[in-house]
């Protein structure tokens, strides 16, 4: 599985030969400005919520590289009147895909649509084949239903967490999610984008050392395997 950071929470993940494109906001974010959106390739788009800065790029993207959308019903019918391509689902729900399963979960945060309409309760993701299995929260808080994601599933090798705080659980809650997914490997995503949620990042990264853990904080553009 090879994943990169494209900044804020859009993360690209290469797995049984697809690639997946989770909550593109790439080009409003200055820290991205060297990311260019035409370049990317995706055959699935993954989608937690309606925020623009979770879903700028779709459209681009989408139109471009004909990927299909995975989200929940709300925002796959506002895609899908756009002319996009696109897979429902809702919360304890799973399909199998091409590419292998996906678990729609819960995602404790608010969600609409730029223009301020309904966007459907939002969510995450887990992703699995026969090898690997990954979990990309999305923007939550801290939730004990996180503890359920190990237990109907495969553990996670490595989960994906929103860190920047203010809007979403900080480094103090991920510890405790990483401890509730039995997961001791997690990449840190939606932070330093704009002033509410930017970090002291090495701060960070020894909290997580010193609890025998990894947290996985890579520069926008760069990849890594597991």
């Amino acid at each position: 599985m090879k994943i990169t950071y494209l900044g804020h929470a859009c993360i690209l993940v290469e797995i049984s030969g697809k690639k997946l494109l989770f909550d593109p906001f790439i080009s409003g974010n200055e820290l991205a400005a060297h990311i260019d959106i035409n370049k990317i390739e995706a055959d699935y788009i993954l989608i937690t919520h309606g925020h623009q800065d979770h879903i700028l790029d779709v459209e681009t993207i989408a139109n471009r590289t004909k990927a299909k959308i995975i989200s929940n019903f709300e925002i796959v019918n506002y895609f899908g009147n756009l002319g996009i391509e696109g897979h429902p689902m809702n919360h304890g729900g799973s399909w199998t895909f091409d590419f292998g399963q996906v678990k729609y979960v819960n995602a404790i945060h608010s969600s609409s649509f730029p223009d301020g309409s309904y966007a459907g309760n939002p969510g995450g993701f887990v992703v699995w084949n026969d090898e690997q299995c990954l979990y990309f929260a999305g923007d939550t808080a801290l939730t004990m239903d996180m503890k359920l994601i190990p237990m109907l599933g495969p553990t996670p090798d490595i989960c994906i967490l929103p860190v920047g705080d203010n809007f979403t659980m900080g480094i103090e809650e991920a510890l405790i999610a990483s401890d509730f997914l039995e997961c001791n490997k997690i990449m840190a995503c939606h932070f330093d984008t704009f002033g509410y949620i930017v970090i002291d990042k090495n701060k960070a990264k020894q909290n997580f050392s010193d609890k025998g853990k990894e947290l996985v904080m890579v520069d926008i553009g760069e990849a890594f395997t597991i």
